[in-house]
């Protein structure tokens, strides 16, 4: 029952361009209508009508510790009290940087900024400022926020609603962002062999989260690393999904490749709105008041957002929780698997550090050709069961999954018994 939540869309519908502040928000691609969250804690949400879910979404991604975790809800309250913006130096931003680089330490230098979006957009202004060249290279159904030269072939919301590119966007925004196919280096090299001494950098998402989860087949990261090290380009890791999450040093610590520049997300504020580029030294200090390459932001290393990013971090790498975390997402993607090899809906199934995904496929996924042939028809209909026996999924059959430390144990062991129903439900047993 979901009377309030209906209730609170129709209104909604009235305000908010399709009743929604961000698009995959309005279940349009599962063919229903979205419920309204009253209240969150650890791996739970409720609804407005007491409903609860098991969420495996965790705000898309940043909430390693789960929702409301006491000591980052104590270190908002304790800074909110000394002051909610400065808009002026703090200390809190070199704890919280300091707490990054020590994970990451191709970090050299940090700049924060509040989304990924704007970690986007600058990182490419950065890199073109750099190498004195116009042309970017991204990978069809990667997604690296919605600033304009980034939305050709985006995967995420643009993906599940079919849209090919994006009205409002000039063909003149995107006409130096080339396309190559993630999985795929001859693709890459055929841009490079045809504008090399034209293209500033790769930005690529190191694994794909934004196009439902896809892994970099063995050599495909160190073959870009080797391309771009050939032509002088800059190789930048979209690790907004993947920092912290797919291994404490995220993609480029798991599999041993050094970007030359880094973009982060929401993880890195403990769910607050953040994020942050970095990378070389020689690079990073083209940034404005030290170089030429502007950027600025009011609220960029907003006190709050250090705070609960710093304390979420320190905890998320202590006791054994992203090792304990990897294991119990681990056995959800291996369970999801097992459940549908004896079901009559092929699955596929993958997982990383405590990130997970699944395509109703008869075949594996590497790339943004395969998830076009994924039934999304299952997926919606897979996706309602569950949601209506309280395990909550993205809305949509091309984004990642997400396991937070407070998923261990029993909300776990919930999930997965609800799971095993919810393929026989599909099956129609």
């Amino acid at each position: 029952m979901r009377e309030k939540s209906d209730q609170l869309f129709s209104q909604a519908k009235e305000i908010f361009p399709g009743g929604v502040n961000s698009p995959v928000r309005a279940f349009g691609s599962v063919g229903r209508s979205p419920f309204y969250v009253s209240h969150a804690q650890g791996p739970y949400l409720w609804d407005e009508d007491g409903n609860r879910y098991v969420d495996f979404v965790n705000s898309w991604g940043p909430l390693v510790l789960g929702h409301a975790p006491p000591t980052v809800v104590e270190a908002i309250s304790k800074q909110a009290k000394l002051g909610t913006s400065y808009g002026a130096c703090h200390r809190l931003e070199i704890e919280l940087a300091e707490i990054i680089q020590g994970y990451l330490p191709s970090l050299e230098m940090i700049r924060f900024v509040n989304s990924g979006t704007e970690a986007g957009m600058a990182v490419i202004r950065l890199a073109r400022g750099f190498t004195k060249r116009s042309k970017i290279v991204k990978f069809q159904g990667c997604y690296h926020g919605h600033a304009d030269m980034l939305l050709a072939k985006a995967g995420s919301g643009v993906l599940t609603f079919g849209i090919p590119g994006c009205d409002g966007v000039p063909e003149a925004a995107v006409s130096d962002t080339l396309i190559a196919q993630y999985n795929d280096l001859d693709s890459v090299e055929v841009l490079f062999e045809e504008h090399g001494d034209e293209i500033a950098c790769v930005i690529v998402e190191p694994v794909v989260g934004n196009c439902g989860l896809i892994l970099p087949q063995d050599g495909f990261l160190q073959g870009l690393r080797d391309i771009v090290d050939r032509f002088d380009a800059l190789l930048i890791f979209d690790e907004v999904m993947t920092g912290f999450r797919v291994d404490l040093r995220g993609a480029q610590g798991l599999f041993g490749v050094t970007p030359d520049l880094t973009m982060l997300g929401k993880v890195i504020g403990g769910g607050l709105p953040v994020g942050a580029f970095g990378g070389r030294r020689d690079v990073m200090e083209l940034l404005a008041p030290t170089g030429g390459v502007y950027q600025a932001g009011t609220l960029s290393g907003n006190p709050l957002a250090m705070a609960a990013g710093a304390e979420a971090l320190r905890q998320w790498g202590a006791d054994d929780k992203f090792e304990q975390t990897s294991m119990a997402t681990k056995m959800l993607a291996d369970a999801l698997k097992e459940i549908a090899e004896r079901s009559a809906h092929p699955m596929q199934s993958a997982q990383v550090g405590t990130m997970f995904g699944f395509f109703f496929a008869p075949e594996p996924v590497y790339s943004f050709g395969d998830t076009l042939k994924v039934d999304k028809d299952k997926f919606s209909s897979f996706f309602s069961i569950m949601l209506d026996r309280g395990v909550y999924f993205a809305p949509s059959a091309f984004e990642a999954g997400f396991v937070s430390n407070a998923h261990v144990g029993e909300p776990m062991a919930f999930a997965l018994s609800q799971i095993e129903e919810g393929i026989k439900a599909l099956d129609g047993d």
